[in-house]
């Protein structure tokens, strides 16, 4: 069955020339964009492209500076069906597979990185629901986050708790028919705006998870954090106090929320690198294009045979991290017993390589690299904390290790 999306721009597409396809700027070929790709894929992947270019890359640069959370664009990319990507149709998604997924976050975030990220976050709280919500959670909130109109977010870190996930002190105690869950949240994506969010806490039978609406009594938020990037999407702290909460909102059954975290992060390691490759891609083709232009020693950059070198280890490093990211998708998607080994392997690669080739992108426009008049620094800067966050790389090498050595 083909998508939402994809069904809802059928015809118009068929208006469209294939050059026509290809926004300028959104190059995905030169460096094998369409790898594991089926046709819908590849059309899918215009498709968000387009959007991107029409809708994001104009506006990308101001959204950083000004620290403005785009909620209309949010709105238009739901329309488009980017809201619910792998919910079934009957809830108002889009009914697509973790590969569609992921090449549609690395189309968009060629525009720009950071709201992707957030959509790529609200996504996966959209999926958690869809697969350990009951029936009454999943008619209550799904067509709206699908849409957009309310968005999500996801909140398992707290001040104390990081990798160590399973360390997480917010507490939820059962009263009645009610939760009350006291604790706090941190770097929470979207925190403040969000409408919907998912909370991990602790209850007697374990780490549970639970829907909590933004209007909860004892519900709060910290100040909106200052960041080196993602600053399309405000960042603050999520504070529990005496929350009440029907225990109708529980996501799964109580105990089960550490396995519920687990799966969530996983999906999220796919999608993080994917927004990694966008803005990977996406520097590499504004140098590839500078170098050719600029001349130094009266001959062009590009005719430096140290930066035709730099510029092939950046191409297939780059292809190497989106085959990486896509055998992970598929793997996850078809339930491969090594599927989170896989994902952690394509998520520290790829983040890490992606961040140097965005590095080696910026050093090749020397000082003009620099300049916020350029777009390569505002990647530098967004694509810098996919190497800590849904695990850090370091933690990747760990789950990488244990399967090695055992």
């Amino acid at each position: 069955m083909l998508s939402r999306c994809f069904r809802k721009h059928k015809l118009a597409r068929r208006k469209i020339s294939s050059h026509a396809m290809r926004p300028a700027g959104f190059t995905s070929f030169r460096c094998f964009g369409n790898t594991l790709l089926n046709d819908d894929q590849i059309e899918i992947m215009h498709l968000a492209e387009q959007f991107a270019k029409e809708k994001m890359a104009d506006h990308a640069a101001q959204w950083d500076a000004d620290e403005y959370f785009p909620v209309d664009l949010l709105r238009e990319a739901g329309d488009h069906g980017f809201g619910a990507i792998r919910v079934a149709d009957k809830y108002g998604g889009s009914n697509m597979g973790r590969l569609e997924q992921a090449v549609i976050f690395e189309s968009l975030s060629k525009a720009c990185v950071s709201t992707t990220a957030y959509i790529s976050i609200h996504n996966m709280v959209a999926s958690l629901i869809e697969d350990f919500g009951s029936e009454d959670i999943k008619t209550q909130y799904l067509p709206k986050l699908a849409t957009m109109e309310s968005l999500a977010s996801y909140c398992l870190t707290e001040p104390g708790s990081g990798s160590d996930a399973a360390s997480i002190t917010t507490s939820a105690v059962l009263d009645g028919d009610n939760y009350i869950i006291n604790g706090e949240k941190v770097f929470i994506s979207g925190a403040g705006s969000s409408d919907v969010y998912l909370i991990m806490a602790k209850t007697q039978e374990g780490i549970t998870s639970f829907i909590v609406d933004k209007d909860t009594p004892g519900l709060s938020f910290g100040k909106k954090e200052k960041k080196l990037g993602w600053n399309s999407q405000p960042t603050r702290a999520v504070i529990l106090n005496s929350c009440k909460v029907h225990k109708s909102k529980l996501l799964g059954v109580p105990g089960e929320g550490f396995s519920i975290a687990m799966k969530g992060l996983d999906g999220g390691r796919i999608n993080i690198a994917a927004c990694s490759l966008g803005g990977a891609q996406a520097s590499l083709d504004y140098a590839t294009e500078y170098v050719k232009v600029r001349k130094q020693f009266g001959k062009p950059l590009s005719a430096n045979q140290n930066v035709q070198f730099k510029l092939a280890d950046m191409s297939s490093n780059l292809h190497a991290s989106r085959l990486m990211v896509r055998s992970a998708a598929i793997a996850l998607e078809d339930n491969d017993p090594d599927s989170t080994v896989k994902v952690a392997m394509a998520k520290q690669f790829a983040t890490d390589h992606c961040f140097d080739i965005v590095n080696y992108s910026l050093q090749m426009l020397g000082g003009y690299g620099y300049l916020k008049e350029y777009p390569i620094e505002r990647y530098l800067r967004d694509l810098r904390v996919h190497q800590i966050l849904e695990g850090t790389n370091e933690v990747m090498r760990l789950i990488i290790s244990r399967n090695a050595l055992k």
